[in-house]
């Protein structure tokens, strides 16, 4: 398993593939660096005008609701039709999940599409899959990964998408299998967006495999231990989102194979 991870890892480094960015406005920037430092190549682009074409060229599409607008949602609907019209993988972010009836109208309508991929942190994937209630603090998760299991499980068998649950330990469950990598460190939630640039580079990973759930665990495997190492030589969550940035970019296999905690269920 550890083999076919790094692969993935080399695979985005050697084809580069472009990622469509609709997200949202505090996370731009780090999503880019982010993408680039593992090889991808990052757009970001919104006007309706040329959804349609983007789609087209891009080997993955995130859609991230963050900083949602009325225009934005035109957008991000032509997007994830057109995606999914065309087959192309596209990755949902569903940020703030619950906290309002417009989110919850917004990504009711994003759903008739069929993410590729779901991540989310665990409030957002409970409030999404409506499995039970709970409360939405912002963006950041008031429930535990494993408490997300069952609605992450309602929406694989519901829009047969892989979900990814956020969290101390990340879980990512298909219609088969789950998986759980347990890297990564506390301090990477003092770093806004480090979520968003998690489904930035799920989408760059997914975008040029077959096999979307182990791709999506290459993904969170690798952000998870470049984090891991990027803490031991910082100073607070300013340092280490730096220090971060360059891990993605320089991480060895070695380093990769000694520090990868993943395991299926």
């Amino acid at each position: 398993m550890e083999n076919n991870l790094w692969n993935y890892i080399q695979s985005v480094k050697n084809q580069s593939p472009l990622v469509h960015n609709i997200t949202n406005f505090v996370v731009m920037n780090n999503t880019a660096n982010a993408l680039l430092a593992v090889g991808a190549s990052p757009i970001m682009a919104h006007a309706k005008s040329e959804i349609k074409e983007m789609v087209a060229i891009s080997n993955a599409i995130v859609i991230n609701i963050g900083t949602l607008d009325e225009y934005w949602f035109e957008s991000m609907l032509i997007a994830a039709e057109e995606a999914h019209r065309t087959n192309k993988t596209w990755i949902l972010d569903p940020v703030g999940a619950g906290a309002t009836s417009f989110r919850d109208e917004v990504l009711a309508k994003l759903l008739q599409f069929k993410p590729t991929v779901i991540r989310g942190n665990a409030s957002e994937i409970i409030a999404l899959a409506k499995a039970n209630k709970t409360v939405t603090k912002g963006v950041d998760s008031t429930a535990e990964s494993n408490e997300a299991i069952n609605s992450a499980k309602y929406l694989v068998e519901n829009y047969q998408s892989v979900v990814c649950i956020s969290g101390a330990t990340d879980i990512i469950i298909d219609n088969k299998e789950t998986y759980f990598v347990e890297n990564g460190h506390p301090l990477m939630t003092k770093i806004t967006g480090l979520g968003c640039s998690a489904s930035a580079i799920v989408g760059a990973f997914a975008g040029i495999s077959e096999n979307k759930t182990e791709s999506t665990v290459a993904a969170m495997s690798l952000l998870g231990i470049a984090g891991e190492l990027s803490e031991k030589i910082s100073n607070g969550p300013g340092s280490l989102q730096m220090n971060i940035l360059d891990k993605l970019y320089n991480i060895s296999e070695q380093e990769f194979f000694e520090n990868v905690k993943v395991s299926k269920k």
